[in-house]
């Protein structure tokens, strides 16, 4: 009889145990963030990264002693003076990572933390905000067709998803117009009030000051949750400017291969095609050239359809002069779309060829053409990325309005 009741004893004992310590840590972690007088956390598709480190940036121009934290093309840490701090990771990335974080912040007495939301499945966004930041400000940048596998099979469930992130008892903020009403009875139900943030506010000088190019729509969210922690949004934009840009952020270099000089932008971290396509619009008419029209589009191998639906954008709505893809089984969607676009001249490079060899295609293009690089950056994008660095030179060009731009 005991042989029989031992391993039920010793089960009950160790349940009982990881119970008390999950308790005594649950009650730590409340502690530690009383600690912390101002908490945002910033959610979204598209642009969390970007407005996490200009909202850090515009709460320090105020005198606040703010940390930040963003999951982005690189993850990091960004301490007090704004100085980054890679994350290494011995293992794969998860919501835990949140919980460490807090409680190395609150060793270093912040006044604020702002933190991108990692969490990608709808219970983790709730866990992330309702037991792990419990923030006074939340965002939702925007809402996009984006991990569909994992926070529902529509545009409405997603946005659903990251509504997990609404505070409670606090302020909230989104860009996202078509979802703000269902923002606003979410955030009512949890005595929270939303705001809808409204780049028009947002002038062409305003973004010329940022030595990269920043979204209107990230600019004004930034402004918004900076003037409810109590800086001026003049105060704040100067600090926003002076910001270090994300790796994903999207940039414009002008690149020499010998005697050709090209545009080279970089818009690989707005990987879905609504993202991409906005991204687009905004900026052929900006950046005109005399050249060609070449689209970069690199590939991932799990990413199938993505790469599917990122080929028919280019050759239903870009339809350039050139294609370069890198990627694998993309001659038959590439040949379904020939139609949109006859006169695209297209060249296909393997996930295994040399990015040498992707390089010389561009140096191919005639002078002053455009190439406009789409897709997945992690890994080789970034390498690729990495090698045309060596190619910048320095440059002002005139853009379409009269603004001058230094690439």
């Amino acid at each position: 009889m005991i042989p029989t009741i031992l391993p039920i004893v010793v089960l009950l004992a160790i349940v009982a145990s990881l119970v008390a310590y999950g308790l005594v840590e649950f009650h730590n972690h409340q502690r530690i963030l009383a600690t912390i007088p101002l908490r945002i956390q910033i959610n979204g598709t598209r642009g969390k990264s970007s407005v996490t480190r200009l909202v850090a940036a515009g709460l320090r121009a105020g005198n606040i002693r703010t940390f930040a934290k963003t999951t982005g093309t690189a993850p990091r840490v960004i301490d007090a003076e704004g100085k980054d701090h890679i994350i290494h990771r011995l293992r794969k990335a998860s919501i835990g990572e949140h919980i460490r974080l807090m409680r190395f912040f609150a060793r270093e007495k912040p006044q604020a933390v702002v933190m991108e939301c990692m969490a990608v499945q709808p219970q983790y966004q709730w866990i992330a905000e309702q037991q792990m930041v419990k923030s006074h400000i939340g965002v939702i940048t925007n809402v996009r067709p984006d991990h569909l596998d994992k926070m529902g099979a529509t545009e409405e469930d997603i946005a659903r998803s990251m509504g997990n992130t609404i505070p409670g008892n606090g302020r909230f903020v989104t860009a996202d117009e078509r979802y703000h009403p269902l923002y606003t009875k979410l955030a009512g139900r949890r005595n929270s009030t939303c705001h809808l943030s409204d780049e028009q506010r947002i002038s062409r000088a305003d973004l010329n000051r940022f030595a990269y190019l920043e979204h209107p729509q990230n600019v004004a969210l930034a402004l918004d949750v900076c003037e409810m922690a109590g800086v001026k949004r003049q105060t704040a934009l100067d600090g926003m400017v002076k910001v270090h840009p994300d790796l994903g952020a999207l940039i414009v270099w002008r690149l020499k291969f010998g005697p050709t000089r090209l545009s080279f932008i970089n818009s690989m971290a707005a990987n879905d095609p609504v993202s991409t396509l906005n991204i687009w619009r905004m900026l052929i008419d900006r950046y005109p050239v005399e050249g060609d029209i070449c689209v970069f589009l690199n590939t991932r191998e799990d990413r199938l359809y993505r790469t599917k639906q990122l080929l028919q954008l280019t050759m239903e709505e870009i339809k350039p002069q050139r294609l370069i893809v890198r990627g694998n089984n993309v001659s038959t969607t590439i040949r379904h779309l020939r139609h949109y676009s006859p006169l695209t001249k297209v060249d296909k490079f393997g996930l295994d060829a040399d990015h040498d060899a992707v390089i010389a295609a561009m140096q191919q293009l005639p002078e002053d053409s455009l190439i406009f690089a789409i897709g997945n950056q992690v890994g080789a994008g970034q390498e690729i990325v990495d090698r045309l660095r060596d190619y910048r030179t320095k440059h002002t060009r005139q853009t379409s309005s009269g603004d001058s731009t230094n690439d």
